[in-house]
């Protein structure tokens, strides 16, 4: 008669594990791209851009990379873009998504650069981190309760060759990973 193995307890893949590659996946990050950009009416350090996210029209996104980037910039500009977060009212603009860059200082000075899809990735496409599959939330309520962005925010961040990672993980696109110009080691935001 055979004796049972005992399972190793270490084989077994944790639960939280399961549960912080559900609360990533819970994020809708996709490629747009800004069609237009202008400063905002009300407020120094924000621009208001209207991006294509794939949903058939464009959505207004208010950042506040007004004096960080240039705004001529911006138009045109490939972008990566969380579209599912609640939509919040910047000095009375509705923002119905956010813009993630990577910042660092230098000598006291702020640099911020635009996380960039690949070139053929196109708008609306799914921003993907494999092994952190699953579908988004699709309640922005449910991500604002439950503080999801705050969750992740800080696991963001580029690897030394400039690629955008959430754990090291890169944003994914069918045409390859998401990247910044030159900030190396810096956190996206």
């Amino acid at each position: 008669q055979k004796k049972k193995k005992k399972k190793n307890p270490a084989a077994v893949p944790a639960e939280p594990k399961a549960a912080e590659a559900s609360e990533m996946s819970r994020l809708e990050f996709r490629v747009g791209v800004i069609l237009e950009a202008e400063k905002h009416p009300e407020a120094d350090n924000l621009y208001v851009e209207q991006i294509d996210c794939g949903d058939g029209a464009p959505r207004t996104v208010v950042s506040g990379l007004a004096g960080l980037i240039p705004l001529e910039e911006l138009k045109g500009a490939r972008v990566v873009v969380i579209c599912n977060l609640k939509p919040a009212t910047m000095k009375g603009v509705e923002s119905k998504a956010m813009v993630l860059c990577a910042s660092s200082e230098l000598d006291g000075v702020k640099l911020v650069q635009i996380v960039t899809p690949p070139e053929g990735a196109p708008p609306g496409e799914r921003v993907l981190f494999p092994g952190f599959e699953g579908e988004p939330e699709t309640n922005p309520n449910a991500i604002k309760k439950k503080k999801i962005w705050e969750t992740v925010a800080p696991d963001l961040k580029t690897n030394a060759s400039c690629v955008a990672t959430y754990r090291g993980v890169p944003f994914t696109t069918s045409k390859g990973p998401c990247t910044v110009a030159s900030l190396a080691d810096a956190p996206i935001k």
